[in-house]
């Protein structure tokens, strides 16, 4: 059974505050929608999928109490602006005219199975022996269960393939570090952890056979938003001939936003970056940046695995394909 980052109890979501992993595993009640908002906010719960379902069962808590749901809803979506999920999870609810807790429900049953159909489709792109690069974490945690790039590398080690894996630590909230290496080590997948910009020096030495990353947003044009220094990563990947994939389900793509420029990028506290865990790394009163996203030309990606198959280039004709069908 791969971890799950929340459990629906009746009338409580349980989200497992991932702010507190490897070393603490504690559940985090949440038992209306401002609630949730605020979880996904202080990323207790983070990762697109993630978050669009905990999104959906804040709705669902919200009709229960007879809360007015169009002001539920735009509290939820400003909780975190980039990925899309979150709007698309929270307006399909406010669509809904039947049993909102039924429908939250359905979505995150849909998750999963989004998950086990793209990592199929996407274990089709490796090796029967790959040493696979990721970035950030886009696995169960991320998702409601099993994952999107964790899910293509489970599906294709299920399948009798030898895949080990390479995490990059993603700073500044280390997501690789702290949530992708317990993963995989929990799963029993080889795993090793290096920091950021170790990257570049194991691609010149040929580690790498493919790069397999999640996304927040992707742009009706194939640009997409994930975790800042992915493309960095992507640029690398280029540089050196290894394939870049991305791997999210059809509710990750916009096709209403032409491209990546019209992707809102999140910028969360500095403080993020000149501290961990409580303790000043930085100069006092040094200014920093903290965009939690960067934007990967889709000009860079190799291809975009969804549950409804590989996508290929040109993905304005692709994601067009995927929408009209």
């Amino acid at each position: 059974m791969h971890v799950t980052p929340l459990r629906w109890a009746g009338n409580t979501l349980f989200l497992l505050d991932q702010r507190l992993l490897p070393g603490q595993e504690v559940w985090v009640e949440c038992r209306t929608a401002s609630e949730v908002a605020e979880a996904i906010r202080d990323m207790v719960v983070r990762g697109a999928p993630a978050i669009g379902v905990s999104a959906a069962f804040g709705m669902a808590m919200a009709a229960s109490a007879g809360e007015d749901l169009q002001a539920t809803a735009d509290h939820l979506k400003r909780a975190r602006p980039t990925a899309v999920n979150l709007a698309w999870a929270v307006d399909r609810m406010s669509a809904h005219d039947g049993d909102l807790t039924a429908e939250a429900e359905r979505i995150l049953e849909e998750d999963v199975a989004a998950n086990r159909a793209m990592g199929r489709h996407g274990a089709e792109l490796l090796g029967a022996r790959s040493t696979v690069l990721t970035h950030c974490n886009a696995g169960a945690l991320a998702t409601g269960g099993y994952g999107t790039a964790l899910g293509v590398i489970r599906a294709a080690i299920e399948g009798g393939k030898h895949v080990a894996v390479f995490a990059d630590e993603t700073r500044p909230y280390l997501q690789g570090a702290r949530l992708t290496a317990w993963e995989l080590q929990r799963d029993g997948i080889d795993v090793t952890l290096i920091t950021d910009n170790m990257a570049g020096h194991f691609f010149q030495q040929g580690q790498f056979d493919a790069v397999i990353v999640g996304a927040d947003r992707i742009a009706a044009n194939g640009d997409t938003a994930n975790k800042i220094g992915t493309y960095t990563v992507a640029v690398l990947a280029h540089a050196h001939g290894v394939p870049f994939y991305v791997a999210a389900p059809v509710s990750t793509i916009d096709p209403n936003c032409p491209n990546g420029a019209g992707i809102p990028i999140e910028e969360r506290s500095s403080d993020e970056v000149t501290e961990m865990h409580g303790s000043c790394i930085a100069p006092r009163g040094v200014r920093a940046r903290h965009p939690a996203f960067d934007v990967t030309p889709a000009r860079l990606i190799g291809a975009i695995i969804t549950e409804r198959g590989v996508l290929r280039p040109p993905y304005e004709e692709a994601i067009r394909t995927v929408f009209s069908a």
